[in-house]
């Protein structure tokens, strides 16, 4: 029997957010593609219970504090994967690390702000981020748009696509009854609307508050960390605005429960490379509202998987309501999302993707589990 290969992965994150989660849910999938993955986290009291998730999903955890000390630890690896926040940890540790090396880029690379702030956000990225990223032996993205992105207006070389995906067992439709009690548990009453996410601009969570204002017979729960300045004007806007039809439940695990309780999913975004929480709410059977930038065309298929609408208050809620006067089509597009998700974007589908790159990065090339 061949022993299987190791892999360091490596991330610098501050906090846990969708590129955690990505880890976490593919990496207790590589082994049983020829792979024992190792993750590498900073010792930050944040990930305490990501650390503690990981290991209990069967991988390996190392926890450091000076990244300095990784090109030293990692050595002895087949091949070392680096996804970061922070541009600085492509500068300085990338370049340091034994080959072969491989970067992970769940990064937005686009933000659909008005053209100056857009070219602006695009020349920034290109300047900080995407210069030293040519010192990886292969580039990795979430999308089919940001690969093709990454090779056109940035130019980088050796980008491939992993898209990603949910897990269909976790993230699934109610069964019988199950739906009336989390509704209970969670005290939804009316037509509720789930807007998770971290607080940011991209995330435009302010547009979604603007659109509870034009929608009071609805009720709109945001879900995610609040901890940024935008969360707390968010509250502020909340309350000036007197909008009774607003809660926010602040930083959460459990959101397959919460999908399988809401009614509709609205995500007014800016910016995103491929959305996970799109995918889970699609493979949740949710109807997804969002906007038609090209990352969440890629997934939403307008009138038929969801409703892609420009991330205008009034015309987002217009959309809402109009799905919660007609339950059955809201179904119907639920449904059509999770096959979507079943036929091209579940977690088996990612992890298998993803041991095919470390398989063609890796010394002796590529070898199929």
């Amino acid at each position: 029997m061949t022993a299987p290969r190791t892999a360091a992965f490596i991330t610098d994150a501050p906090r846990v957010a969708g590129s955690e989660v990505w880890l976490l849910d593919v990496l207790p999938l590589l082994p049983a593609h020829g792979w024992q993955p190792t993750v590498f986290l900073p010792d930050r009291d944040t990930l305490d219970e990501l650390a503690r998730r990981f290991q209990a999903a069967g991988v390996p955890v190392e926890r450091f504090g000076d990244p300095a000390t990784l090109p030293d630890h990692t050595r002895a690896f087949h091949l070392r994967v680096l996804q970061a926040w922070e541009p600085a940890t492509y500068r300085q540790l990338l370049p340091r690390l034994a080959s072969p090396r491989l970067a992970v880029l769940h990064d937005q690379l686009e933000y659909h702000y008005p053209a100056p702030v857009r070219l602006l956000y695009r020349e920034i990225y290109r300047r900080t981020k995407a210069r030293p990223l040519r010192t990886a032996d292969r580039l990795v993205t979430v999308s089919r748009w940001g690969g093709a992105f990454l090779r056109g207006p940035l130019g980088l070389p050796q980008v491939g696509e992993v898209t990603n995906g949910a897990d269909p067992t976790r993230f699934r439709p109610a069964h019988p009854g199950e739906r009336e009690a989390l509704r209970s548990e969670y005290g939804f009453t009316r037509f509720t609307v789930l807007i998770p996410g971290r607080f940011a601009p991209e995330k435009n969570q302010l547009t979604a508050l603007l659109a509870a204002r034009h929608a009071p017979d609805l009720d709109f729960v945001f879900v995610g960390d609040q901890d940024a300045g935008l969360g707390a004007a968010a509250h502020r806007l909340q309350k000036l605005l007197r909008l009774g039809n607003v809660r926010f439940l602040g930083r959460r695990w459990d959101m397959p429960e919460l999908y399988r309780a809401a009614d509709v999913l609205l995500q007014p975004t800016l910016a995103e490379n491929q959305s996970l929480v799109t995918l889970e709410a699609m493979s949740s059977a949710l109807p997804i509202v969002t906007t038609p930038i090209p990352a969440q065309a890629e997934l939403v298929q307008d009138g038929h998987t969801g409703l892609l609408v420009p991330a205008q208050p009034r015309l987002l809620a217009t959309a809402l309501r109009a799905l919660a006067a007609h339950p059955e089509r809201a179904r119907q597009l639920g449904l059509n999302a999770r096959q979507f998700v079943l036929d091209h974007h579940t977690i088996h589908h990612t992890a298998a993707l993803v041991a095919d790159v470390l398989g063609e990065a890796s010394p002796g090339g590529a070898r199929r589990s």
